[in-house]
Parts: structure tokens; sequence; C-alpha cells
């Protein structure tokens, strides 16, 4: 019977016998030099040379050399042996196993060679540690269904590497199939399987990219009117927005009309409290466009009125920009077809723009986003102001819980300390995930944030068909809260010329009027005065999935017990 077959006496013994089983096989190893030389990929191994002919020394020496240097990059990561399959049984020859073992693993390496050259790219992002040092920049995209926002956070993903060539044509082949040629680039961002099929966004995609002096987060906001909460959301975590309309004809024209989502994201965007708006002009590749100057220029004309009456002020906050979303041109290069435009492409703009003044000295304030359990209760939020370090003793409001940070992410890296501007992940202990709702605060002990029920509020009323009187209920969002508000008294009305306040109380207000207004929520909310902290004082009110008013926050008024 074979001795491997019977159970062994002892565990001695069964080493033993391995070991004569291996034996046979120690003779023929003995003679394998594992470290020599030509194992290492080196294009310039003394051994590599001698062993080919002279014809294929010419021919193959440049083709191989981009696949050897692309694997010394690799070599730190999976030894030479694992990472192509074909050579391996080659391999213990490789020594001085003539020029036809050569040739093999020359044609294998060939063969990798072109798959290697297409995806070069997922190289890129790994020089995490150091990300957020540079300047964060969170960017949102905004704009009228369809008008292309995901499809251009997909190319901007592709063009600076963070999404592989091979990935995206995998989507390419996945959107064929289901006839959505020109989807693919949106699949980046739109992740999940309704997304996918519908082609609409509906949650705010996260994505971030790096420029050489600065690190974006893309924001892609929902362009559909039913999903305008989670844009709302998306933009008030935005440094910048990037208003996002189709040229092509018809489309430019539904987005911009009474019901389209261009004036009202443009609007919200600016009450969010985003100071920089970017204009770009998509779909200029498009037939009926063929990059026109003259359709890129009528788009402008109709917007920048529009622009200047919620608040951007034309010469120093908006920029327009033609771009193709699909081909890509004008994001990263500028394109031959656009001889017209002579700024700069869309990503070395973002890189050109100038610093934003933030104050890491401020008080804790971060307003939750969103929550989930992993290992522990894990939050999302924009760090509005101050600075946040592992181990913090933190308080949530307005609960008044006291949490401590056991872990911060920013952009997927992990780091020790995190300044204001940034996009977080942070994972708590001492408090529960049920326990947290979107729009509670983070704030720190010695400085909490306020937080009520009742405020007073200057709202301008922005579309309503009929009159607006005290008893009317509507939806608040301030910051990333969202929660059911009466107004409950009109205190006055303020003239929109002259500021001048009126001296009796109005019965009610209509459309296009400033007022000065008590509101009350249903339940407890943080929130602060626009003048100490803009960030937490600038509100919308919505109702029946419009947007009625915007506003900002005068006074808080203290309960009454």
């Amino acid at each position: 019977m074979d001795p491997r077959d019977t159970a062994p006496d002892s565990w001695e013994q069964e080493d033993d016998v391995e070991a004569t089983i291996d034996g046979q096989l120690d003779s023929a190893f003995t003679s394998l030099n594992v470290n020599a030389k030509p194992f290492v990929p080196n294009v310039n191994a003394a051994e590599f040379v001698p062993s080919f002919a002279v014809k294929a020394n010419s021919e193959n020496v440049d083709s191989v050399a981009p696949v050897e240097n692309g694997d010394t990059e690799m070599s730190t990561e999976e030894p030479w042996d694992q990472k192509e399959a074909e050579p391996n049984e080659e391999e213990p020859g490789g020594g001085d196993g003539g020029p036809e073992v050569q040739a093999t693993t020359e044609e294998t390496a060939q063969e990798t060679m072109e798959e290697e050259e297409e995806a070069p790219v997922p190289k890129v992002p790994t020089t995490q540690p150091d990300a957020p040092r540079k300047e964060h920049i969170n960017v949102v995209f905004i704009g009228h269904v369809d008008a292309g926002k995901s499809t251009i956070g997909g190319q901007i993903m592709y063009l600076t590497g963070m999404v592989d060539k091979r990935t995206l044509e995998k989507y390419e082949r996945e959107a064929k199939e289901k006839n959505r040629e020109t989807w693919y680039l949106s699949w980046a961002l739109d992740t999940n399987q309704e997304e996918r099929d519908k082609g609409k966004t509906v949650e705010v995609g996260r994505a971030y990219f790096e420029t050489e002096k600065k690190h974006f987060t893309i924001l892609d906001a929902p362009g559909h009117k039913s999903f305008v909460p989670n844009m709302i959301g998306g933009a008030s975590q935005a440094d910048l927005a990037v208003l996002v309309i189709s040229a092509r004809k018809g489309e430019f024209e539904t987005g911009f009309e009474k019901g389209g989502q261009t004036r009202e994201h443009a609007m919200l965007a600016k009450t969010a409290g985003v100071k920089h708006l970017i204009v770009l002009v998509n779909k200029m590749d498009d037939p009926t466009v063929s990059w026109s100057l003259e359709r890129y220029e009528e788009c402008k004309e109709k917007l920048v009125p529009f622009l200047k009456k919620v608040g951007f002020n034309p010469k120093k906050d908006i920029h327009f920009m033609p771009c193709s979303g699909l081909t890509g041109a004008n994001l990263k290069e500028p394109t031959d077809m656009c001889s017209w435009y002579t700024g700069l492409p869309f990503i070395p703009h973002l890189d050109s723009l100038p610093l934003f003044n933030r104050s890491s000295d401020g008080p804790v304030r971060l307003p939750i986003v969103d929550k989930y359990k992993d290992m522990g209760t894990v939050i999302l939020g924009k760090l509005e102001s101050g600075s946040i370090s592992k181990a913090q003793q933190l308080v949530m409001m307005p609960n008044r819980h006291t949490v401590e940070v056991l872990s911060l992410l920013s952009d997927e890296a992990e780091t020790d300390d995190a300044g204001p501007g940034e996009n977080l992940k942070l994972r708590l202990k001492g408090i529960e995930e049920e326990e947290i709702l979107p729009g509670f605060i983070l704030c720190n002990a010695e400085n909490l944030c306020h937080s009520g029920r009742t405020f007073d509020a200057q709202i301008v009323i922005i579309e309503h068909k009929s009159i607006i009187c005290p008893g009317y209920n509507a939806v608040l969002h301030i910051h990333t809260c969202i929660e059911e508000v009466q107004i409950t008294a009109l205190i006055c009305l303020v003239d929109k010329k002259s500021g001048e306040k009126s001296k009796t109380r109005p019965r009610f207000v209509k459309q296009d009027q400033v007022c000065i207004a008590r509101l009350r929520t249903a339940g407890t909310i943080c929130l602060e005065t626009f003048k100490d902290f803009p960030q937490m004082g600038r509100f919308t009110l919505r109702d029946e999935g419009k947007t009625i008013a915007i506003g900002k926050v005068l006074k808080l008024v203290a309960e009454r017990d």
C-alpha cells in the first residue's frame, strides 16, 4: 500500500514520508538558481541579450521594452512568474534555455504587452497618502435631465486616470447590449442598476480626481425634477458648481423654460452657497450644432440675465466654455474643432482657479449627509469649518451625544486629521446608527451649534401661484437637513430696491415679494444665523415638487416653555 494512503502513527513519521517523496524532486530543483539574474525584469540585464537571434534582436527588443518597464513598476506588488501564467512553464529552464524558450517567452510577452498597453491608467491614483494635502475642492455637476452631467463626470475620471480603459470598454459592451451606446461614460458615476437602466441619476454620485495643484471631489447631482431634494443635498457640500447645458436644438430650450431644471438648479446652487459657477455648453459635437459659435452665443445670451437675477455676478462668478462630454473635446486638451474659443479647457481651468479661503481655526461644524453601519457607525459629510483629528471627542447636535472619532477617511484615503472643505467619512464610537439623522451636526464641545424650532428669516418668494398667508406649510431644506416647516407669522415686507421695511404687518405675500417671517419647524433642527455662519443660515422652501422660496436666517427665537 502506498505510504501516502495510510494514517500515520505519529506526526514525525508523516514528515519523513513527505521528505522521501520530495527527495525525488529535490535533485531536479537543486540545479536551479532561484536568484538567477535573468528572472529580474530588467531591460539591461546582461543575460538577456546574448540569447537572442540577431534578427530577433532588432525587432523584439523595442517591442518588449515597454513590458519590461511596465513590470518593473509592478514588481513591487507581485512577482513576475505569478503575473504571467503562460511563460511560467518554461521558467525552470529560463536561465539557460536557449533561443527557443526565449522566443516563446517573447511571444507571450508581446501578447501581454498589447493587453498591458490598454490599461496603464489605474496606476495613477496610488499616490494616496499625501492627496488631501492639495487644496480640496468639491464640484457639483448640476443641470437639466439628460444634459450630460454624468457623462462629463465619467469622461473627466477617464482623462485624469481614475477609471481605466478596460473598465470603460466593459461598460461600452454592456451599454451596447442594451442599445444605449452613448451612456457608457455615465456608468462610471451611475453605479446602481436602476440608474443605468433608465439613464437617470437618482443619488448624488461621488468620485474624485486630481490635478497638479488641487484635489477635486465630483458630486454628480440628479437632473430629474423628482430628485431635487437629493440635488440640494449635493449642492450643499459644493464649493463650485458646474452647470451643464445641452446645446442640441430643442434640449437647451426645454431645460431652460419654466418647468426645466436649468433655472431651478442654478438658483438652488446659489442658495446652497456655491460662489463660482462654470457653465459647460455640452453636446457641441451634435450634428444640429457642430461647434457653431452662433448657437453657443445664443445659449449664453439667454442664460446670463437669469443667472444675474439669481445673484451671480457675470463678470466675476460665471465662466462659460464649450465642450463635448462624449468625445472629451475641450475637457482636458483644447480642440481644433473650436478655434473661436481661446480660453483654457475645463480641467486646466479648474486647476488655475484662485484658492478658497477657509478658516481651519473656527469651531468644528460637520453637517451629516448620510450614515450607515460598517464595523461601527459611519457618517458622511463635508467639514464646513474647523479641523477634526483621530480620537477627538465631539458632540452630535441636536441630541448632545458625546462621540469619539475612531477613523477618518478623506475620499477613500485614511488620514489622521482633516481641514475645512474636505469630504469625510468618519467612524464614530459612542452612538448608534439609528440615533443619527441626516441634518445632524458634529460640533466640538466648547462651541456647540444652535438648535431650535422657531426662527425669523428673510424670504424671497420665487414661484407660487396664489398668495402665502400665516399657517402655510412647506418643506425646509437647510444645509443637509430636511424638515417640515410652517410660516407662523409674517412680520414685514422688504422693498427689493431700497431695502426698507414696511411699517404694518402684511396679511399675505405673493410671488416676487421679499418678506421677513417667523417660521416654526416640526422637530428641533440645527441652524445658525446667516451673519454668524452663512453655510448653516441659508435655506430653501419647497412644496409640491417646486422650489417656492429661498431665504436666510436672521434671528433664532428661544422656545417658550
